[in-house]
């Protein structure tokens, strides 16, 4: 039995739970086997056979447009049998918990469950539970990880920035009730950035965030200086308990990205953003949709990172 509940015995992938604790050379190789996906969505015909006669469970009990959405098309161009559970409408409404849920979708043949949850953990107490066969991909749980996020991320700066080990990145906002951040920068740091900074007030900061490895800025400006990638968080007012800021205005004032801000990071650095964005509180419309935002090819990339777990997830 391998240590780590995401593998096999042989190291292959079992699970996809979180980044922490994977190999670099894992992370590698799913990220090469995404480039091969990308000439798949490329093409006239968006299909190849590696999953079919899969079945594969979407299970979304939180909002989502891009993960869910690019899920659903990235199995479906796997040749996947795809099935979006209605949470709202299914027995879970009744009373019924988490785990009889997946047993009755586990008693329908489901080959792979797709787990977007509010609670922390969720996504690793399916996957202890589920039978041997079944693999489990956290689609984000609470404040914990957002692997696929993390991942398609790491593509998509490997894309336009090459290689990793002469790169800073900074990570801006929102750092305390993100699972994206999180992920990122385990994948950040297992992949060889050399520098990681995070730059938010200290009201949105984790206790114990300099034990990760990263450099942590309170003033946007000075963290901005000379870096190569600029990641956006998103406020996520949903997890917040109590006042952490003094106004969503005052928040733009001083952490929110504006092209005077964006002067301070290298003429050639790219704005990333997990969204779903909040144009004037975290981001200015004139960054997000300026030429060095790679926000739209993010999304894009999802479709084939998502494909590349899958795939290697079935074995293929």
């Amino acid at each position: 039995m391998s240590e780590n509940p995401q593998l096999n015995a042989d190291g292959s992938l079992r699970h996809l739970l979180t980044i922490d604790g994977l190999p670099s050379s894992l992370l590698t190789r799913i990220l090469d086997t995404a480039e091969g996906f990308v000439a798949v969505n490329d093409q006239e015909v968006r299909k190849v056979p590696l999953l079919r006669g899969k079945a594969i469970f979407n299970l979304f009990f939180e909002p989502s447009t891009r993960t869910r959405t690019t899920f659903e098309i990235a199995a479906k161009r796997l040749s996947a049998d795809v099935i979006n559970l209605n949470i709202s409408a299914s027995s879970q409404s009744k009373g019924e918990t988490l785990l009889d849920t997946v047993d009755n979708l586990s008693a329908m043949q489901a080959d792979m469950f797709v787990v977007r949850h509010a609670q922390s953990g969720a996504a690793h107490m399916i996957a202890r539970h589920v039978a041997p066969h079944i693999h489990v991909i956290n689609a984000g749980d609470g404040r914990h990880a957002h692997p696929t996020q993390g991942l398609l991320d790491m593509f998509t700066i490997r894309r336009y920035k090459g290689e990793f080990h002469n790169l800073c990145v900074a990570i801006v906002g929102d750092v305390l009730h993100s699972r994206v951040a999180r992920s990122q920068i385990h994948a950040l740091t297992t992949l060889g950035v050399p520098e990681v900074r995070v730059i938010a007030p200290r009201t949105l900061l984790p206790v114990g965030i300099s034990q990760m490895g990263v450099q942590v800025f309170h003033d946007l400006a000075q963290g901005l200086k000379g870096v190569d990638v600029v990641i956006i968080l998103r406020l996520q007012n949903e997890r917040m308990r109590g006042a952490r800021l003094p106004s969503p205005q005052e928040y733009f004032r001083y952490y929110g990205l504006t092209p005077q801000k964006l002067a301070h990071a290298k003429p050639d650095a790219i704005v990333m953003h997990p969204g779903p964005m909040n144009r004037g509180i975290e981001i200015d419309s004139a960054v997000a949709d300026g030429q060095q935002s790679v926000i739209l090819p993010q999304v894009t990339y999802g479709i084939a990172v998502r494909m590349a777990v899958m795939s290697m997830l079935a074995g293929n």
